[in-house]
């Protein structure tokens, strides 16, 4: 048991379980029925996505300061009780059974996704290795 943290519509990995997409919008040109069988996602929770306007900061990120400063705003985000408490959630999920959260984010290392697996892991979430 353990949870993933995956890029939205790539194959899923062997028993990655439930694929939770905590993106800001649905993947374009997709339709709705077609969302999980394309490996997107099967639940989606934008609650755990950085909000419109953060979003619109992270599109234009060019350099690790900007980046950081994107960490920061976007920790503070996750800090409000109810993403405090899905990712609490989350993380006591992950000793019970397999699940996975993503992004579309091609680097993870830019991409919010790597926040997620930062808090996820403060709360002793059992994390699967890349």
């Amino acid at each position: 048991m353990s949870i993933a943290i995956v890029r939205l519509g790539t194959p899923r990995l062997r028993d990655e379980g439930l694929r939770i997409g905590t993106v800001r919008r649905p993947p374009r040109g997709v339709p709705k029925a077609e969302i999980a069988a394309r490996d997107y996602y099967d639940v989606w929770l934008p609650l755990l996505s950085p909000s419109a306007e953060l979003f619109r900061e992270a599109r234009a990120i060019e350099d690790e300061a900007s980046w950081q400063a994107f960490r920061r705003k976007f920790r503070a985000e996750m800090k409000r009780p109810d993403a405090s408490r899905t990712l609490d959630l989350m993380a006591a999920l992950s000793h019970r059974t397999s699940l996975s959260v993503g992004c579309y984010c091609e680097n993870e290392s830019r991409c919010h996704r790597s926040v997620l697996r930062e808090l996820l892991a403060e709360r002793q979430a059992d994390i699967a290795s890349s």
